[in-house]
């Protein structure tokens, strides 16, 4: 029994019970435009049905769960036999079993089906980050797989359908599959082309036995993966399944799980592979081209999911400051703290149309759209992900001494936010992947700057910042060690161009004068004071 010297007083409720998705304007509007009228409806309501869910306190109760008790090795049973099975906390399936029934690996095969994705990605990762990575997996492998049209044929239908089954069987046997991915190895690291990991042909066409070990192996649990191995021919993509068509395991080591600063509930894990079946998936000596598709997908899910975090992050900070008062008011009206809460929620609103017109540009598949995609891709994954770790700090400590503890679920977003800048390709990797598309593909940046050029004349400080880029662009001598500064002025610019087309005036002129104009400092919170940031706070502030 608390004595009266405990009684609560001045703190905020819990953010739970609300809808997640319509409580974010930036992301509801982004549907709506990149969504077809007829099915506005029928997406807007799977989306807010999500939404409900992802806002509970039992889901949220399942997320801390799954972070509390991370999934544990068991190489062998009591016998000696080897098992190599990843056991999870019931929380996780529960999750994941969700995240599969909400359609966030079937957009391949949905009408509007990568912008409803793209949202319901944004907002499941709000839920817990972790058991994105085998969704992601999944969703990306299906474009890899298409490069063979009988296994496309055969494992597509598994990869896209919404039926979790857990279980390890054939997955001839099962109304849903996932798939996992093995491209990193301890010597090569992002330098594919140093793989070791051997192919050598068996008497079946198309069939090989793999030797080797992959230092990082996405979702050890799944029932199948794509892996890259050195065959006769060079470089080379397979299909591994995790169960074998008559019910035996394939040789699968997991030598052992990741301990990790973040994605606690995830499993990522070393593999060995000794006399291990396969199947080649595209042709022999392509495997990156074969590959590549997956990766360009999994870039994607990570702007999606830093962008995901940052809206957490800020809804966060927002909602506390709204109830905490403060020298005589509430924190959220003071001039300073409005400050800080605008300037965050500029970043996470730019994160998040970015990402959704990544999505529709997906939809649209057009050859201008597949060209943009080229290079906005790389640019997005590189600058949204480097924003996200500092969003997520500056909204830890908007909470104070509350945010520092891990009550609060702030310190696992910010141990969760520096992944996705290391998952799929690091900073350099994105940098010189833009750069490559600039040399190589005039198509790409014709794309681009057609798609900034939409917003011509509507702000002075887009204008210029679009004229400085031309510049830049002009000189591409000496271009690698430029490479960073180009893929971020480049999201810059495009993140502007969208802001100042769809976003509310006081959104796009804060955020063209602060990160295009030279009007904000380094740090958060050193906006001018002259904007309207309180209309800028209101927008970002979740609805309970």
């Amino acid at each position: 029994m608390a004595g009266s010297t405990h009684t609560v007083t001045n703190q905020p409720p819990p953010l739970v019970g609300y809808d997640v998705f319509t409580a974010d304007r930036a992301l509801t509007e982004a549907v709506e435009r990149h969504t077809d009228p007829e099915l506005c409806d029928e997406v807007r309501g799977e989306l807010a049905a999500l939404g409900r869910a992802s806002g509970s306190a039992q889901l949220h109760e399942w997320g801390t769960q799954a972070n509390e008790n991370p999934p544990r090795l068991r190489t062998h049973d009591r016998y000696g036999h080897r098992l190599d099975e990843v056991e999870f906390h019931p929380s996780w399936h529960r999750l994941l079993g969700k995240g599969v029934s909400a359609g966030l690996t079937a957009a391949w095969s949905r009408p509007a089906g990568h912008v409803r994705r793209a949202a319901a990605f944004l907002v499941w990762t709000q839920v817990d980050a972790g058991n994105l990575c085998p969704l992601s997996m999944t969703h990306a492998a299906v474009p890899a797989l298409r490069s063979d049209p009988a296994l496309a044929a055969e494992w597509e239908p598994r990869l896209t359908s919404m039926v979790y089954d857990r279980e390890l069987r054939p997955a001839r046997l099962k109304a849903g599959a996932l798939f996992g991915m093995g491209m990193t190895e301890k010597q090569g690291g992002s330098d594919v082309r140093a793989n070791a990991t051997a192919a050598t042909a068996l008497a079946e066409a198309g069939t090989y036995e793999l030797t080797g070990h992959k230092w990082f192996c996405s979702a050890p649990m799944s029932d199948g993966f794509l892996v890259l191995a050195q065959a006769p021919e060079g470089l080379t993509c397979f299909l591994v399944p995790r169960v074998l068509d008559d019910g035996s395991r394939n040789v699968f080591m997991i030598q052992r799980l990741k301990d990790k600063l973040g994605n606690r509930s995830n499993a990522s894990g070393e593999v060995e592979f000794d006399g291990t079946w396969a199947r080649r998936v595209g042709e022999e000596g392509r495997g990156v081209r074969t590959i590549i598709e997956m990766v360009a997908a999994t870039r994607l899910d990570c702007v999606l999911g830093s962008a995901g975090l940052m809206r957490q992050a800020v809804a966060q900070a927002v909602h506390h400051c709204t109830y905490r008062e403060a020298f005589g008011g509430t924190l959220a009206d003071k001039a300073l703290m409005r400050n800080v809460l605008a300037d965050l929620a500029l970043e996470s609103e730019a994160a998040t149309t970015l990402a959704l017109r990544l999505a529709a540009a997906y939809d649209d598949g057009s050859e201008q759209e597949r060209a943009l995609l080229r290079i906005a891709v790389p640019a997005a994954k590189y600058w949204v992900t480097k924003r996200c770790p500092p969003v997520a700090v500056e909204a830890a400590e908007c909470l104070g001494g509350n945010g520092y503890v891990e009550e609060s679920g702030m310190p696992r977003l910010v141990r969760e936010s520096p992944l996705n800048s290391t998952w799929e390709g690091a900073g350099n990797v994105q940098a010189l992947d833009v750069v490559r598309a600039l040399q190589r593909e005039p198509q790409a940046l014709n794309a681009y700057l057609l798609e900034v050029g939409k917003a011509r004349g509507a702000d002075h400080r887009l204008d210029t910042a679009v004229k400085d880029l031309l510049t830049e662009l002009g000189d591409l001598d000496g271009v690698e060690g430029r490479a960073r500064r180009l893929a971020e002025r480049l999201a810059l610019v495009l993140q502007g161009s969208l802001l100042v087309r769809y976003a509310p005036p006081e959104v796009a002129d804060a955020f063209c004068g602060a990160r295009l104009g030279g009007d904000g400092g380094a740090a958060f919170g050193t906006l001018p004071s002259s904007l309207d940031l309180a209309s800028v706070v209101e927008r970002a502030r979740p609805q309970v």
